[in-house]
């Protein structure tokens, strides 16, 4: 992928991010919260459904979620290490033991990306509607229960709050629209429309597209710690470098190749997850480590994605058709 053309994908991802980092200056504090319910019951369902309309399905595509629970697993297991050793001895990355609510906020920000705010836009840019449906089938059958059935399990385990029950894990994840519309653009993908009712679906899907970056940039303007930075550094290292690194010269060993590598390489190198936040409030972990890593994971991206472009262009990985 040449500089012109990653400049121009480059414009609308941080432009509508920007945009929202502006308004979340502006606006009353609470419009995050409005955007983000709109987007979480309607904007996101509406996407997926119409984004599955173009996307090419196939009977591999079970290997997006595996790719997503080993990527999660990797990340908890090397995040675990760290930060038992950094409690053992402290000193080595910090000048103060760490809490194991600390050590929560690590582990999930480590091992849960943001897969569908910032994954949806990434992997529509750089891989296109064809194979969108390997971002989803890794977003909502590996991100989504990963961060609120065993992130919820690791947060109960290791923060203060009194835990959710069994039912009350499996009902949360149940409730997501996003796995319900999920359900229904597969069954009704192939379902003739009237064009003029397909093209104004596709143009509202990527409104909801631009309108997630916004609300990136409206949470981004309302985070503003930085404590412990170096074990912090470490953390976003283990989920956006090591991790994608490892897997993905693993799966081209493989044999994955094309713009499917692509789009599983993406997903596994995204920041952490905004649900990473939530968790640590309701469970009351370190929630200023959380932000922390959260800011590091934003900033990080901008220059981590040339890199993997660069290592798919070095691995024969063809860019996106225009």
């Amino acid at each position: 992928m040449t500089i012109a053309s990653l400049v121009t994908i480059y414009v609308p991802l941080l432009g509508w991010t920007l945009c929202g980092w502006v308004l979340g200056r502006l606006l009353p504090a609470t419009m995050p919260a409005y955007l983000g319910k709109f987007l979480f019951w309607i904007g996101v369902p509406v996407s997926i459904v119409a984004f599955l309309r173009h996307a090419h399905l196939s009977a591999s595509l079970w290997l997006a979620p595996v790719v997503a629970w080993v990527a999660m697993l990797l990340g908890l297991c090397l995040a675990w290490w760290l930060t038992q050793r950094s409690r053992h001895a402290p000193r080595s990355l910090s000048q103060q033991p760490m809490s194991q609510q600390t050590q929560g906020s690590v582990l999930l920000a480590s091992m849960v990306g943001n897969t569908g705010y910032i994954g949806y836009p990434i992997a529509l840019a750089f891989v296109g509607t064809q194979d969108f449906a390997w971002t989803l089938f890794y977003d909502l059958l590996g991100s989504t229960p990963g961060a609120y059935g065993l992130g919820v399990a690791i947060a109960a385990r290791l923060g203060g709050a009194k835990p959710l029950t069994y039912w009350q894990s499996l009902y949360a994840m149940a409730k997501n629209p996003a796995l319900w519309s999920f359900g229904i653009g597969l069954i009704g993908r192939d379902y003739p429309i009237p064009l003029w009712l397909e093209n104004s679906l596709r143009g509202v899907a990527w409104c909801i597209v631009a309108l997630s970056l916004i609300l990136i940039g409206m949470r981004l303007s309302q985070l503003s710690s930085f404590v412990r930075l170096q074990l912090a550094m470490v953390g976003v290292g283990i989920k956006m470098l090591l991790v994608p690194l490892l897997l993905g010269l693993l799966l081209w060993a493989l044999g994955v190749k094309g713009l499917v590598y692509q789009a599983l390489l993406l997903q596994m190198a995204m920041p952490p997850a905004f649900a990473t936040l939530v968790l640590a409030e309701a469970y009351d972990l370190d929630q200023e480590m959380t932000v922390t890593m959260l800011l590091l994971g934003c900033v990080a991206l901008v220059f981590m994605l040339p890199v993997w472009l660069w290592l798919c262009g070095a691995l024969g990985v063809p860019n996106r058709p225009s």
